[in-house]
C-alpha cells in the first residue's frame, strides 16, 4: 500500500505560481510512475502530467505545457507540481497518483493509489 498526501495548493492571482508537493508512505516511489490530474467543479478528472521512475521521461497535457513542471525525488519519497503563469482555468482540486506500470500514464485507470486533494484556485 502507497499513501499519497498533496500540499501547497491555495489561491493565487492570475499569472502568480504555486507548487504542490505529494509526499508518500508505505512504499518507496521509486517503482512507482507518478503523476497528477485535477478535477474542476462539474467537470470530469483530467490528467495533467506524469513522470517515470527515473524521471527520465515525463509527460504534459497541452493545456499546461510549458507552464508546468513536474519533477521527483525518490530519495525523499517525494513529488512535486510547479504551476507558473496560472490561469483561472486552472482552478481545480490537484490529485497526486502513483501508478505500478507505464501503460498508459496519461489515463486515470493506470494508477493505482491516489491521494486526497488539494484546492488550487487562481483569481482573474
Amino acid at each position: 500500500q502507497v499513501q499519497l498526501v498533496e500540499s501547497g495548493g491555495g489561491l493565487v492571482q492570475a499569472g502568480g505560481s504555486l507548487r504542490l508537493s505529494c509526499a508518500a508512505s508505505g512504499r518507496t516511489l521509486s517503482s512507482y510512475v507518478m503523476g497528477w490530474f485535477r478535477q474542476a467543479p462539474g467537470k470530469e478528472r483530467e490528467f495533467v502530467t506524469a513522470i517515470t521512475w527515473n524521471a527520465a521521461n515525463s509527460y504534459y497535457a497541452d493545456s499546461v505545457k510549458g507552464r508546468f513542471t513536474i519533477s521527483r525525488d525518490n530519495g525523499k519519497n517525494m513529488v512535486y507540481l510547479q504551476m507558473n503563469s496560472l490561469k483561472p482555468e486552472d482552478t481545480a482540486v490537484y490529485y497526486c497518483a502513483a501508478a505500478r506500470f507505464l501503460n498508459a500514464p496519461t489515463r486515470d485507470y493506470n494508477y493505482d493509489y491516489w491521494g486526497q486533494g488539494t484546492q488550487v484556485t487562481v483569481s482573474s
